[in-house]
């Protein structure tokens, strides 16, 4: 199993920044596809964005599609998470984790998440 530690939230302004980091323990890390999911108040989690093993195919919801972009460092063994434009819809706990099939199903534990806050 991978553990995971999310980092790089915050509070920022409408149309603002924040780079994500998810750091992983495990000897497997790049033989995983990644994801990063969030939850709003009152909301289910929902997919945010994913990648594959290797990096070269990444995936998202329209609902960030332009202004989400998922990377990965293997060698670090961190998944990161651009964000650009940010909205105050945005705001929610950021988690990431392993990932399989078509559907980006989570399977493997959850982390504490980090806190993303975009004030309009």
């Amino acid at each position: 199993q991978v553990q995971l530690v999310e980092s790089g939230g915050g509070l920022v302004q409408a149309g603002g920044s924040l780079r994500l980091s998810c750091a992983a323990s495990g000897r497997s890390f790049s033989s995983y596809a990644m994801a990063w999911f969030r939850q709003a108040p009152g909301k289910e989690r929902e997919f945010v964005a994913a990648i594959n093993w290797s990096g070269g195919d990444t995936y998202y919801p329209d609902s960030v599609k332009g202004r989400f972009t998922i990377s990965r460092d293997n060698a670090k063994n961190t998944v990161y998470l651009q964000m650009i434009s940010l909205k105050p819809e945005d705001t929610a706990v950021y988690y990431c984790n392993t990932v399989y099939g078509v559907a980006h199903t989570p399977n493997g534990y959850w982390g504490q998440g980090t806190q993303v806050t975009v004030s309009s």
